[in-house]
């Protein structure tokens, strides 16, 4: 087989697409979104509900964005996948500029979370019910949130992960957020922290010592995850910092970011990857099922679909002392 037959028979082999059932997967208990946004400045937010049909109460997510990713935008699908499985989202701003000091990024998130659990009436919150994700420094927020949620006044999270977490201040930095103590997060939290293999905007140095640092979580109840890039086909899987933000396709006309243009359309890094992980982290947490799918090293929690030639994708990487 000579160069040419080569790269053409690699670029006729697709990568997995969303699966119908399952975490990560396309049976939705809704169809529809409803979505309003609130507030000013660093204390705005996004209010996300499910509808068609609107259920009566419905657990809460508070999704925490990247550093200068103010927009849902950003993460629309994802943020519409979360909500049509039968969640309320909280999108809370917590920046009103790149200038923004960090130290206000988790008081403005905790602020914007309350005034949205206070608004919500269409949809009631179960509060039992509340987990959080968080991107890159979302993730940061996330974790130091899950720690001060006695001290700022919210309810407590029940699960937790961070994806591809960083932006904290190093020796010699002044710039940066504080991860607060995490020692302080409930033992019984379900925890997972996700790096990328080929992110070379933060690594996996901060995910590693969020799950480090939790050493209260019992190891059961917390994984420390590395999606794994896969070139096998075409278009190629790429587990780099900007794998977590997966917008909907860019409508003719509309006027997006530099970093929507970055991003790819939602693959098999979000289905069988992120949305696949927090799905059952938040199932095991709320409901007591699929936690096989987010925890324990597992071939379900390392599963990441198969290439249209049924060539297997590179399995997650669960790392038990990173």
């Amino acid at each position: 087989m000579n160069l040419f037959s080569i790269l053409l028979a690699a670029a006729q082999i697709l990568p997995p697409a969303q699966p119908k059932t399952g975490p990560g997967g396309a049976e939705y208990s809704h169809q529809a979104v409803v979505s309003k946004s609130y507030g000013k400045g660093g204390k705005a937010y996004w209010l996300f509900e499910p509808s068609n049909p609107a259920p009566t109460s419905a657990p809460v997510i508070v999704f925490n964005h990247g550093w200068i990713l103010m927009e849902p935008r950003h993460y629309d699908a994802w943020i519409e996948h979360l909500v049509k499985r039968g969640n309320i989202v909280i999108f809370p701003r917590y920046q009103n500029s790149a200038f923004t000091s960090p130290t206000k990024f988790a008081p403005n998130a905790a602020a914007a979370i309350k005034d949205a659990i206070q608004r919500l009436g269409r949809v009631q919150p179960d509060l039992s019910r509340v987990a959080m994700v968080g991107h890159s420094m979302g993730g940061i927020i996330s974790a130091n949130l899950a720690a001060l949620w006695r001290d700022v006044g919210l309810p407590q999270p029940k699960a937790v992960m961070c994806a591809e977490p960083g932006g904290t201040r190093g020796p010699g930095q002044w710039m940066g957020a504080k991860l607060e103590d995490l020692s302080r997060i409930a033992p019984e939290t379900l925890l997972l922290c996700v790096a990328g293999d080929r992110d070379s905007m933060v690594g996996s140095a901060e995910a590693k010592r969020i799950f480090k640092e939790t050493t209260q979580v019992p190891a059961t109840n917390k994984s420390f995850v590395v999606l794994q890039s896969d070139d096998h086909g075409k278009p190629a899987l790429v587990a780099d910092h900007f794998a977590v933000c997966a917008p909907s396709p860019v409508k003719r006309g509309e006027r997006v970011s530099f970093f929507v243009k970055l991003a790819r359309a939602p693959d098999a890094l979000d289905f069988y990857g992120t949305w696949k992980l927090f799905d059952a982290l938040c199932d095991a947490a709320f409901y007591g099922r699929n936690r096989q799918f987010a925890l324990g090293n597992t071939p379900e929690q390392r599963f990441m679909g198969t290439w249209s030639d049924g060539a297997p994708v590179k399995e997650l990487k669960v790392v038990v002392a990173p």
